[in-house]
């Protein structure tokens, strides 16, 4: 099963991080680097969500439901012109389940990283969630997932779960919304005296194998 990380840097990928790019008028560069810092960090939410019965059965039901992959099939459609708002509202409800009121904290900490507006980094983020549950989706369905252990076996494996890389995450999407939310998370993982290397940027990219 391939990672998020690997679809980014797909064929699909590109056209996903291209639609999304010209959707918010972000350059294509910036939106790739936005988009494999968010991806990882909503997948590791959901993984969070899914380790209650509650949170699993809701994914569950998500992703055998509105959500099977049918969003892949046409993505030029969904890109033409414009993304439909009723996508970036489903969008806008997953951000909401998925990361609470946590919202705010990592879309301003992924915006001073991305060193794109958060106003933007909210917009890119409406547009890639539902296109996240349709890769999972689909997967669902390739897999026969239809309970918890098999959500929770096929998020881990899409996220390549280390428990670094968990740890990051668990701390970037407890972050209080200081606005130093980044120096704490590099602090925290490099107190062994290892350098700053591009701050959040760089230690995603050395978890996740960017």
């Amino acid at each position: 099963m391939s990672g998020i990380l690997d679809l980014l840097n797909s064929p699909m990928g590109k056209q996903i991080i291209n639609g999304v790019s010209s959707q918010t008028g972000q350059s294509q560069d910036k939106t790739g680097d936005l988009l494999s810092m968010a991806m990882p960090v909503l997948m590791g939410a959901m993984q969070r969500n899914a380790s209650t019965p509650e949170g699993a059965s809701g994914l569950l039901g998500a992703l055998t439901g509105k959500h099977t992959g049918g969003i892949l099939d046409n993505l030029g459609g969904l890109f033409d012109g414009g993304v439909d708002q009723s996508v970036t509202n489903d969008g806008a409800g997953i951000l909401g389940h998925i990361l609470g009121n946590k919202q705010p904290a990592v879309e301003n900490a992924l915006s001073q990283k991305s060193g794109i507006d958060a106003g933007s980094v909210a917009q890119i983020l409406k547009v890639a969630a539902p296109i996240l549950l349709g890769v999972l989706g689909k997967q669902a369905k390739q897999n026969n997932v239809n309970d918890a252990s098999g959500l929770s076996g096929l998020l881990g494996g899409m996220s390549g779960g280390g428990t670094k890389q968990q740890s990051l995450i668990e701390s970037f999407l407890d972050a209080d919304g200081d606005g130093s939310i980044l120096d704490d998370v590099a602090g925290m993982l490099l107190s062994s005296g290892g350098k700053k290397k591009g701050g959040l940027g760089g230690l995603l990219g050395g978890l996740f194998g960017k």
